[in-house]
């Protein structure tokens, strides 16, 4: 009886969209369901439970609490996610609609009894032939050159990764797009960081996409900002950029994946904002921090069902450690290497081991070492 009435509801409800939008309008569902079982060993000491580096693999996260036990084992499912997509043909217009969510990073859920934790949004956007508008990834990140790996970022600190509402324009392989502002900076000789939103000028980002005939595929993407502080008695602005290069490139039924990055000012948009994008001096003015980072991937398939990949990252951050002191992040290095296993195409298992390392300019270092047993199902 409960399938009928579902069935019944399920039919009135997609009856009621028909109205309200014309019948060549496609509707998909999709996302997928994972769970991770993770055994990590933090030099320092592990996070507490729930912490963000308890989850997935930040830079930064990783020094621990020497009060705490080094070994631990967290079981989560947070990584699974859904979406849903509308495309609709209106007189030779292409008219999309899209909404992703998953549940990690929020702190609101617990591991006593429940571990219920509320879905976030991940990307919400629309767009209509060239034009989109919304929160998707920043034009400035190519998440199809991302190595496969377990880890949920993978190779963190070598890739740019940041999701943030934006408007873009596309034609052909050229991509533009003016996106939120964010300023993250080091207090001076402090090391704290000073988050503004202040910023009256959008983050202005390029990018070209091409692929070649034998099907190697290229990005070049640039960034332009303005980093602006505008708290007590600081108000201070700096301009800031960045490029960076991704590149897929095939070899027999393998392939290589790769990124560079680097910027002067860049800050969060690299390793998740490991490093700041600039420092305050003893005048409040902004001095930028440069830096760079990358990573390279290679993926081997042992027979259609069992591939492998092997990954290393590394970011390196140029601070003037007589402005933020040294307290700060100054590099941090991540490698992976995992067995992949797909019996049926939906369905994947796995081992991943990765190992990190962390060190602040003071050299306090944090290690982490990781094992990941996974199970993942594509809806």
């Amino acid at each position: 009886m409960k399938q009928v009435k579902l069935s019944v509801l399920s039919a009135a409800v997609l009856a009621t969209m028909s109205v309200n939008v014309q019948a060549d309008t496609d509707f998909k569902f999709g996302g997928y369901v994972k769970t991770d079982v993770m055994f990590s060993d933090y030099s320092n000491g592990a996070p507490d439970s729930g912490a963000l580096s308890r989850q997935f693999y930040v830079p930064g996260t990783i020094y621990g609490d020497a009060t705490n036990g080094k070994q631990v084992v967290d079981f989560h499912a947070r990584e699974s996610r859904f979406n849903f997509k509308t495309t609709t043909d209106m007189d030779g217009h292409k008219l999309v609609g899209f909404i992703s969510l998953d549940f990690m990073t929020h702190g609101d859920g617990n591991e006593r009894v429940s571990n219920s934790y509320s879905p976030r949004i991940r990307q919400a956007f629309v767009s209509y032939d060239n034009w989109a508008a919304g929160q998707m990834w920043t034009t400035f990140q190519n998440p199809g050159a991302l190595p496969e790996n377990l880890d949920f970022v993978g190779a963190a600190e070598g890739t740019p990764f940041v999701r943030q509402t934006m408007v873009r324009y596309t034609n052909g392989g050229f991509q533009f797009s003016a996106e939120n502002p964010e300023t993250t900076v080091n207090g001076y000789q402090t090391g704290t960081r000073i988050t503004s939103g202040s910023g009256f000028v959008p983050d202005f980002v390029a990018r070209y996409n091409m692929k070649t005939q034998d099907g190697m595929a290229f990005t070049f993407a640039g960034i332009a900002r303005q980093l602006n502080v505008e708290q007590d008695d600081i108000d201070a602005s700096k301009f800031g950029y960045g490029v960076s290069f991704t590149g897929v490139i095939p070899v027999g039924n393998d392939d290589i994946k790769m990124s560079a990055t680097y910027g002067d000012g860049l800050g969060r948009y690299m390793a998740l904002n490991y490093a700041n994008a600039g420092v305050l001096d003893a005048n409040g003015d902004i001095e930028t921090i440069s830096s760079y980072g990358g990573y390279i991937s290679y993926r081997h398939w042992w027979n259609d069902k069992l591939r492998s990949s092997i990954t290393a990252s590394g970011f390196v951050a140029d601070n003037d450690v007589s402005l933020t002191g040294e307290a700060v992040n100054k590099d941090s290095y991540s490698g992976y290497i995992n067995l992949l296993y797909s019996p049926i195409k939906p369905l994947t298992v796995g081992v991943e081991y990765m190992y990190a390392q962390n060190t602040k300019e003071s050299n306090d270092e944090g290690e982490l070492n990781r094992i990941i047993f996974s199970v993942k199902y594509v809806l």
